[in-house]
C-alpha cells in the first residue's frame, strides 16, 4: 500500500517516518530534553494529532538525543520562578494545564503503539513521559525517578495515574513518595520496561519491535489498541458489544482478507 504523507516541521525535535515506522527524537540535548523551557511539549502534541491523522503511521517510537531520554521540567526555570513556572497560585495552575498536562491528554489519545526508547536518565516528568507510552524498552544506561518531592512538588503532569496503572498502587507510592532513583535493571523487574538492552543496541532492538508491530494489518492494530484502552474503564458486557462491532468492522475489511490467503498460503506451503 502507497501513502502520500507529509511529515509536520517541528522545532526542537526531529520526526522521521519508514516503512509505517515513525520515529520521535526529543532533540534538546543542551538542557537534557527539558520539557519545560523548551518546544517539546509543542513538539509532542503535534505528533501526537498528526499520527492519528496519517494513516501511513501504525507505530510511534519515542526517543531522546544525547545523553538523557528527558529530566523533565527545567530546574533552573523552577529556582527563578521563571517559564512555566512563573505567577501566582491560579497563574501557575493555567500554565501547567495549557502546558504539560496536554502531552498525556495527547498521547493517551493516539491511536498507534507508542514505544518509548529510553536511552538515558527519565526524571521527573521524563519519567512520566516514559510510562505514558504502551511499552518501554531501555538502554543499560537509563535511569528512572518520581523526583518531585525532591523538589518540593508532586507529579503535576499526571505521574501518578499512569504510574500506578503500571506497576501497581504500592510500588507506585514507594517510588513517589520516597523520590529515589532506579537503574534500568530494577526498573524492568518492576516492569516498568520491557526489556534492558546495551545502548547500542537500543534502537535496534525498539525498531525490531516497532516493525514487528508495523507488519500487522493497521486499521485493526489501532482498532485493538483501543479496545486495550478501554478495557480498563469498561465494564465486560458493554466492552463486549464494542468488541463485537469492531470485529464487524475488521470483516468487512479488504486487509483481513489479505492477511487471511497469505496465513492459508503459509499454511499450504508447510504441508
Amino acid at each position: 500500500m502507497t501513502f502520500d504523507y507529509q511529515i509536520p516541521q517541528l522545532k526542537d525535535a526531529k520526526l522521521t517516518l519508514e516503512e509505517g515506522v515513525a520515529i520521535l527524537t526529543f532533540d534538546r540535548h543542551d538542557l537534557r530534553n527539558a520539557l519545560t523551557g523548551s518546544h517539546l511539549i509543542d513538539d509532542i502534541v503535534t505528533t501526537a494529532s498528526w499520527v492519528n491523522q496519517e494513516k501511513a503511521v501504525s507505530v510511534l517510537v519515542m526517543t531522546g538525543a544525547g545523553s538523557a531520554f528527558s529530566a523533565g521540567g527545567n530546574i533552573l526555570d523552577m529556582a527563578e520562578r521563571a517559564g512555566d513556572f512563573a505567577g501566582d497560585v491560579a497563574e501557575c495552575e493555567e500554565r501547567y494545564r495549557r502546558g504539560i498536562q496536554r502531552i498525556p491528554l495527547a498521547l493517551q489519545e493516539v491511536e498507534v503503539p507508542i514505544i518509548a526508547a529510553v536511552n538515558g536518565p527519565a526524571i521527573g516528568a521524563g519519567f512520566d513521559l516514559a510510562n505514558m507510552a504502551d511499552m518501554r524498552i531501555a538502554s543499560e544506561k537509563a535511569k528512572f525517578g518520581e523526583t518531585f518531592l525532591n523538589l518540593g512538588i508532586i507529579p503535576g503532569d499526571g505521574g501518578a495515574w499512569f504510574m500506578q496503572r503500571l506497576i501497581g498502587y504500592q510500588k507506585a507510592f514507594e517510588l513517589t513518595l520516597t523520590g529515589r532513583v532506579i537503574d534500568a535493571n530494577e526498573a524492568k523487574a518492576l516492569d516498568i520496561v520491557l526489556d534492558v538492552v546495551a545502548p547500542d543496541q537500543l534502537m535496534p532492538a525498539a525498531l525490531a519491535l516497532a516493525e514487528r508491530i508495523a507488519s500487522q494489518p493497521p486499521k485493526a492494530t489501532r482498532l485493538t489498541k483501543r479496545l486495550m484502552k478501554m478495557a480498563q474503564r469498561t465494564e465486560l458486557k458493554d466492552f463486549l458489544d464494542v468488541c463485537a462491532s469492531y470485529q464487524g468492522m475488521c470483516h468487512n475489511e479488504p486487509e483481513h482478507l489479505e492477511a487471511v490467503n497469505r496465513m492459508l498460503l503459509s499454511m499450504n506451503k508447510k504441508s
